[in-house]
């Protein structure tokens, strides 16, 4: 069950309501940031993993 959008409209507008027109680019640039950010660390924590499991390889 995913979002139509007649509530993608919706949960728009509601969000404009609260935060208003001038705010809202700087809210989608903070959620832009903080998505890379997220993503950037899940890939070192990935690579990290990558690394843990090579120094077990050459260990045994």
């Amino acid at each position: 069950m995913g979002f139509g959008v007649g509530e993608s409209l919706v949960i728009l507008a509601v969000v404009l309501l609260l935060f208003g027109g001038k705010r809202l680019p700087q809210l989608g640039s903070s959620l832009g940031k903080a998505i890379q950010n997220f993503k950037k660390g899940m890939d070192e924590n990935d690579t990290d993993d990558a690394k843990k499991d090579e120094d077990k390889k050459i260990t045994k």
